[in-house]
């Protein structure tokens, strides 16, 4: 954080350039800057909508933020939350890392573990993210603010600019842990936004539990239907091989399907030259 260390001092209206009155009055009537719709979580392997056992489809709740309260989270994101550093496992909502740089340093580990948070955004609470920001050393006055302004129904809502730059900042803590974990292991960890990808040229499945433990204990629920250890593995969307990474064969076809078409637009055919240029 460049704020020279005197956190308690910050009066977080005068950062972002907005009037104290004016944040007052978006906080007291907050509901009218959020829409809410249902979406359904779609398999990326079969582009069908996800369901649980007895056949319900699964949904997630999106919640964006509209006009001004946006622009607000906006300049809540640049001139706060994107100046304190994170670490480089860390690849989900920070600028020039992707979901492909999230896989890059997995590639040639023969052992791969992955798993994932569940309900990653609705379960960092309205408490927990004030609790966080006066940890972190800011005063009580800046705490409200960035919690009131950026929470809605007491938790962090899907679909904001700045709910993926505090869910990075609330686990800080259980990415530190790993990490040393995995520096004293020679593993490789990374993380993309909800899913955590480990992996070794050596097998570890014995220091799992310690993972899961960890995880745990950031007070966070672990998806176990998404959690898997094995050989080859597909990590955020990418396929990890011994001397390279690709993109899933589905997108491959789609990319074909593009260049034997022609057209004008070809986001499949860009997407997996991005993957592969990597390579070179």
């Amino acid at each position: 954080m460049s704020f020279s260390g005197a956190k308690h001092k910050l009066f977080l209206p005068s950062i972002i350039g907005e009037k104290a009155e004016i944040l007052d009055e978006i906080i007291k009537d907050i509901d009218i800057h959020y829409s809410e719709r249902i979406e359904q979580k779609i398999d990326s392997k079969t582009g069908q909508p996800k369901t649980y056992l007895d056949g319900t489809i699964k949904e997630r709740v999106i919640r964006p933020s509209k006009k001004k309260l946006k622009l607000i989270q906006s300049k809540i994101k640049d001139r706060i939350l994107s100046k304190i550093e994170l670490p480089q496992n860390v690849h989900g909502g920070v600028k020039k890392r992707s979901n492909i740089t999230n896989a890059k340093p997995h590639q040639g580990n023969k052992y791969v573990f992955v798993t994932d948070l569940k309900d990653f955004y609705p379960s960092i609470k309205a408490k927990k993210i004030h609790d966080l920001f006066i940890r972190l050393g800011y005063n009580k006055q800046f705490a409200f603010y960035i919690t009131k302004l950026t929470t809605w129904k007491g938790e962090l809502p899907q679909g904001t600019p700045t709910s993926t730059h505090i869910s990075n900042i609330f686990f800080l803590e259980t990415d530190s842990k790993l990490i040393k974990l995995c520096n004293e292991n020679n593993i490789t960890y990374t993380r993309y936004v909800d899913d955590l990808t480990f992996s070794s040229q050596k097998d570890f499945q014995d220091l799992i539990p310690s993972f899961l433990s960890i995880i745990k204990g950031s007070g966070l629920k672990i998806s176990y239907r998404k959690t898997d250890y094995k050989g080859k593995q597909n990590v955020t969307g990418i396929v990890v091989l011994l001397h390279k990474i690709d993109a899933p064969k589905k997108l491959i076809e789609k990319s074909k399907l593009e260049i034997d078409n022609h057209p004008s637009c070809k986001p499949n055919t860009n997407y997996v030259e991005s993957i592969r240029k990597t390579n070179r």
